[in-house]
């Protein structure tokens, strides 16, 4: 696989001014996450402009530069990627500026604004569109809810080969450091390094270490009984069958996720790929996205709610976000350093 280089990228957004423009029939060709590939957010998009939304799915964003890395120049107009990661992929060249007074941020949840993440040096590459919790899901049928008040109750032998423990090491190492005290913010090569023997412990008592889809599916079939970094998106689109399964922020607190939508500096359609954009983080479009069949979770604009049944709000606990929003931390965002000693960590730790 070749190296992604660097390449320049003008701020102007010359190319991202148009609001009203009629689309022709064509194809907007979108690299994301699979809540985005549900019918239900596609299709009343594809019917107002005329075209059609190819979608490829991709998991992690390591995964995802692969794709974009292995193909042409022009392939890909628009991004969804964890906000994290925003900054990398602008380091690459890879993201387009965007139309400040063109997006609704002014309607969003302030904490999930995240200019520290979308803004780089005074310009703007993405716009949040999603968000929630990694922290501690359960079935409160098999789980005393007591014990889970502090995430030390993981550690618990009663709950020894009942665990599952979430496949993915930013938020989970940072979860770690919180339990042992250590902010997401201060995390450092030596400190991370000191986790070591809680995690290795913790995954001596674990079932399974696990990706979305088979994390999922354990704690549904009763395979486990808790997953360490879950939270709504993995209980909600279950809600219905399993009302039992339910997910907690423990006294330590939890990480909080976000992932932002781009258009790619290379699209021959960054019109069309602004207007993809600022539907799925309009109103309706958010409602649609926050409760995808592949995966719930809270919408960054706040005016979703008048689009979402009340169960529906019930389910993704709205009315608690600003009690959520001020007792959780963001994803670390570590240097290379940092970076490779985390995931040195986690690889030796899925090895025991």
């Amino acid at each position: 696989m070749r190296n992604l280089t660097l390449k320049a990228v003008p701020v102007t957004v010359a190319l991202l001014t148009s609001t009203t423009a009629l689309y022709a029939e064509g194809e907007l060709n979108a690299l994301i996450w699979c809540d985005h590939a549900d019918a239900a957010l596609l299709e009343p998009f594809e019917q107002a402009h005329d075209v059609r939304v190819n979608v490829k799915e991709y998991e992690g964003t390591a995964a995802g530069l692969a794709i974009i890395d292995q193909s042409r120049p022009g392939d890909w107009d628009v991004m969804v990627i964890d906000g994290v990661d925003v900054g990398r992929a602008v380091d690459l060249g890879l993201l387009a500026p965007l139309p400040v007074d063109q997006l609704a941020t002014a309607s969003f949840f302030p904490e999930v604004v995240m200019a520290e993440n979308n803004v780089i040096n005074g310009v703007t590459y993405a716009v949040t569109e999603k968000f929630g919790y990694n922290t501690i899901a359960y079935d409160r049928t098999k789980v005393d809810p007591a014990d889970l008040e502090s995430m030390s109750g993981l550690w618990l032998e009663k709950y020894a080969g009942r665990i599952g423990i979430y496949d993915y090491y930013l938020p989970m190492v940072g979860m770690v450091g919180l339990e042992q005290g250590i902010n997401t913010a201060d995390l450092t090569p030596e400190n991370v390094e000191s986790l070591r023997d809680r995690l290795y412990s913790l995954k001596a008592a674990s079932r399974q270490v696990g990706e979305v889809v088979s994390s999922q599916t354990a704690l549904a079939t009763g395979e486990i009984d808790i997953l360490f970094g879950g939270g709504e998106w993995l209980t909600a689109v279950l809600a219905a069958e399993n009302p039992d399964l339910d997910w907690t922020i423990p006294s330590e607190g939890a990480v909080r996720w976000a992932q932002s939508i781009a258009v790619m500096a290379d699209s021959e359609r960054q019109d069309l790929a602004l207007e993809f954009v600022k539907y799925v983080t309009s109103p309706e479009g958010q409602a649609r996205l926050a409760t995808s069949s592949c995966y719930w979770g809270m919408p960054a604009n706040t005016e979703a709610g008048e689009f979402l049944a009340d169960d529906q709000k019930a389910i993704l606990r709205w009315d608690q976000q600003p009690e959520y929003l001020q007792n959780t931390q963001l994803y670390p965002t570590p240097d290379a350093e940092l970076d490779r000693a985390m995931q040195d960590l986690w690889t030796d730790m899925i090895q025991q």
